[in-house]
């Protein structure tokens, strides 16, 4: 079946750096479009990135300049390079198919960014 495992959150202060990885299984993802969304509290779940099968990627406003996304696809994993952290990227962070995601979500990996 369809599964993510999140890894790599914790506590980061501000201008910091965070790299969270995504290992996943049950799907073709060398042929996937992968992206990495998150939910901060109280909010919904929002777009961050995405890495398509040809390696062409994108970002949301918010992070653009400041993440970067890539994947292997040897190990069926997703990374997000996150640089010069802010308070408001505090969020629980998930991995799964860009454009229509699976209804299967992982647990997430939190990133708590302190000022």
């Amino acid at each position: 079946q369809v599964r993510f495992v999140e890894s790599g959150g914790g506590v980061v202060q501000a201008g910091g750096s965070r790299r969270l990885s995504c290992a996943a299984s049950g799907i073709s993802f060398s042929s996937i479009h992968m992206a990495w969304y998150r939910q901060a509290p109280g909010k919904e779940r929002e777009f961050v990135a995405r890495i398509n099968s040809s390696g062409s990627t994108n970002f949301a406003d918010c992070v653009k300049g400041r993440f970067t996304i890539d994947r292997d696809n040897t190990r069926n994993e997703v990374y997000l390079e996150m640089n010069s952290l802010r308070a408001e990227d505090t969020a629980t962070y998930y991995c799964n198919r860009a454009y229509i995601p699976y209804p299967y979500w992982g647990q997430g990996t939190q990133v708590t960014v302190s000022s």
